[in-house]
C-alpha cells in the first residue's frame, strides 16, 4: 500500500517548483490531487502528466488571494473526489525586495496577502472538510527567512512567511482533539523558478549554494518527500511544527 492510498489532496502553487513536484509524488503515493494555481495551461499539463503515469487529478485556475477561488478548489475536491484528507498551502512569491524604506505599501500587502492571507483562506474552507473526514492533515509552505536566517531586503517575505508558523502553531492546538494535524514546511534554497529569480547570477548562485551546510540547493523533488512525509500517517505524531528541509542553512556557518 501506498503512503497517501485513499486519500484525497489539494496543492496550490501547483503549477511550478515544489508544488508540481509535490503533486505528482502525492498522486505517485496514492492520492486523488486537486492542483491549484493562476496558470491553467501549466495545470493542464500536470494533470495530463499525472493521468499518463495512472494517477487521478483534476486542476482549477485562480488567484490564492481571492476567497471564493480558496472555497472553489475545496468544493472540487469534495464534489469529484468525495472529500479531503491532506491540503498543502504551497502557493507563495517572493514579493517586493528592497531596502524597507523603499517598499510600497502595496507591495507589502500584496506579499502578506499572497503567503499568509491566502493561508487562512485555504485553511477556513479547508478545515471543515479535513473534519468532515474525521481528520487530517494540513500543510503549509513557510521558509527559514525570518525564522532562523535573516536576509535585508526581505522584509515582507520574511514577516509573511514567519506568520504562518503562528497560524500553524494556533490551528494545531486549536484542532488537534478533532485528529487534524498542522505543520509548517521551511525549505531551504530549492532549485524553483522563485529561487532561480533570487540567485540570478552564477555568484548569487554560489552564495546561496555556500550559506547551506550542504553546499547546494534542493531539488523541488527533495521538498515534495518532505511534504509527503508531512502529509501521510508517517508523521502521525507530528503537529505544530516548523520542519526545516533546509540542507542545514539554519545552522551554518562555514
Amino acid at each position: 500500500m501506498t503512503a497517501l492510498s485513499n486519500k484525497v489532496a489539494i496543492v496550490t502553487g501547483a503549477s511550478s517548483g515544489i508544488g508540481y513536484a509535490t503533486s505528482k509524488l502525492f498522486a505517485r503515493e496514492g492520492a486523488k490531487v486537486v492542483v491549484a494555481a493562476r496558470r491553467q495551461p501549466e495545470l493542464d499539463a500536470l494533470v495530463e502528466e499525472i493521468t499518463q503515469a495512472g494517477g487521478h487529478a483534476v486542476a482549477l485556475s485562480g488567484d490564492v488571494k481571492d476567497e471564493a477561488f480558496a472555497k472553489a478548489v475545496v468544493e472540487l475536491a469534495v464534489d469529484h473526489f468525495g472529500g479531503l484528507d491532506v491540503a498543502f498551502n504551497n502557493a507563495g512569491t517572493m514579493g517586493e525586495m528592497a531596502a524597507t524604506p523603499d517598499v510600497s505599501l502595496a507591495g507589502w500587502e500584496d506579499t502578506i496577502r499572497t503567503n499568509l492571507t491566502s493561508a487562512f483562506l485555504g485553511a477556513k474552507y479547508q478545515l471543515p472538510a479535513l473534519l468532515g473526514r474525521n481528520g487530517g492533515s494540513l500543510i503549509f509552505t513557510s521558509t527559514f527567512v525570518g525564522y532562523t536566517v535573516g536576509f535585508p531586503g526581505a522584509a515582507a517575505y520574511a514577516a509573511s512567511k514567519a506568520g504562518l508558523i503562528g497560524l500553524t502553531q494556533a490551528l494545531a492546538s486549536e484542532f488537534g482533539t478533532k485528529g487534524i494535524r498542522v505543520n509548517a514546511l521551511l525549505p531551504g534554497g530549492t532549485d524553483t523558478p522563485m529561487g532561480r529569480a533570487f540567485a540570478n547570477t552564477s555568484e548569487a548562485l554560489a552564495f546561496v549554494q555556500g550559506l547551506h551546510a550542504l553546499k547546494r540547493m534542493a531539488s523541488p523533488e527533495e521538498i515534495a518527500q518532505s511534504a509527503l512525509y508531512l502529509a501521510s500517517d508517517a508523521s502521525s505524531f507530528t503537529t505544530g511544527s516548523a520542519l526545516l528541509a533546509d540542507g542545514g542553512v539554519s545552522i551554518n556557518r562555514t
